[in-house]
């Protein structure tokens, strides 16, 4: 399909707004789990997707919209931050994506004497060579679990800045490329705060989504009772795909075209946020560069090699709501952030269709 062909399909789309009533960050965004076309723009993509999504739903029960979620951050080559109380499965989403994968995994335990070397690696003086030797450290790794992210020091944090920003560690004036893909998958607790140290916003900002797991059904409880009680469904978890087959996935999803409009919109729901009377902080240009690559990933999983508004507006909420601060009297009036999100989007006008 062409450039202009895409776009007269755009605007030709009934631009109704998805996930209106989710009370969260991290709801439904992609069809992954659904039923899709295989003869659609992207099957190999849809294939694979659907692959992972069935590997982890046999580890997490009844998850099937956060689990959308973190496969479309991985195809859009971004980092996930996963934020609940403890003992709902946010390490066990992390490592089931990573075990999904036949790649390279590392998991690093955040604690407050963990060092940046520890992440980053360091120089070893080795007197037999009499020259310095560089030793890897945890972030060498396709996948890197970080478990409570911020249980760990500032300064600790601040070593995955580079290296989730720009793909590279820089170690005594050296630098050094990561593999690729890449992704980091942190937790964190926001309940328990006693000895931790909350993400400064530089940190969150390169976390491309925010998804918070919340408690199972009823009945997905009792099943996970009744698979789990023996032995950990993630022993036996196999990988369905490997690093390179997600690599080749991650530059398919680059090509999902986006037309002016769609960027346009994009745009303009940031300047949204920075505009708004309830937020202190609103969204960066990293934060919409990051919405749109969501929205392509969104657009390949449900089959489409062009992004829609719908796409757009899908994402809002857990690609946005952990970067914006909000001013006092807007948590005095007890809204939340997602509350002032889903404002601006009604209020943000949809790109119009054309004749």
């Amino acid at each position: 399909m062409s450039a202009a062909d895409s776009q007269t399909d755009l605007i030709g789309q009934d631009q109704r707004m998805h996930n209106a009533s989710q009370d969260q960050p991290g709801g439904p965004i992609g069809p992954v789990g659904d039923h899709v076309d295989d003869h659609a723009a992207h099957p190999s993509v849809i294939r694979v997707a659907r692959d992972i999504h069935e590997a982890i739903s046999s580890v997490i029960e009844g998850k099937s919209d956060v689990i959308s979620t973190a496969v479309t951050v991985l195809l859009a080559e971004g980092h996930l931050l996963i934020e609940d109380v403890p003992g709902v499965g946010k390490t066990m989403l992390a490592k089931a994506l990573a075990r999904s994968i036949d790649c390279t995994v590392r998991r690093v335990q955040f604690t407050p004497d963990l060092l940046p070397s520890d992440i980053t690696g360091v120089s070893v003086f080795n007197q037999d060579a009499r020259v310095f030797e560089f030793r890897r450290g945890a972030i060498f790794a396709n996948v890197v679990v970080g478990d409570e992210i911020n249980r760990a020091s500032p300064k600790t944090q601040s070593a995955l800045l580079e290296c989730m920003e720009e793909g590279q560690v820089t170690v005594d004036g050296e630098t050094y490329l990561l593999a690729r893909p890449f992704m980091v998958m942190a937790t964190q607790n926001p309940i328990e705060m006693e000895g931790t140290y909350p993400l400064p916003e530089a940190q969150r900002d390169r976390f491309m989504a925010r998804i918070s797991m919340g408690y199972p059904a009823a009945e997905s409880e009792l099943t996970m009772l009744e698979t789990h009680g023996a032995e950990s469904p993630l022993e036996k978890l196999e990988p369905v795909t490997d690093a390179a087959t997600v690599e080749s996935l991650i530059q398919q999803v680059h090509g999902i075209y986006a037309s002016p409009a769609v960027r346009q919109y994009v745009v303009d729901l940031s300047v949204a946020t920075r505009k708004s009377s309830a937020l202190r902080l609103g969204a960066s240009p990293r934060a919409s560069l990051q919405l749109l690559r969501a929205a392509r990933a969104h657009a390949a999983l449900a089959g489409r090699d062009h992004v829609l508004p719908d796409d757009v507006q899908a994402l809002v909420l857990p690609v946005l709501a952990h970067r914006v601060i909000l001013t006092g009297e807007t948590q005095l009036a007890h809204r939340s952030a997602v509350d002032v999100l889903r404002d601006l989007v009604h209020r943000v006008p949809v790109p119009a269709p054309t004749t």
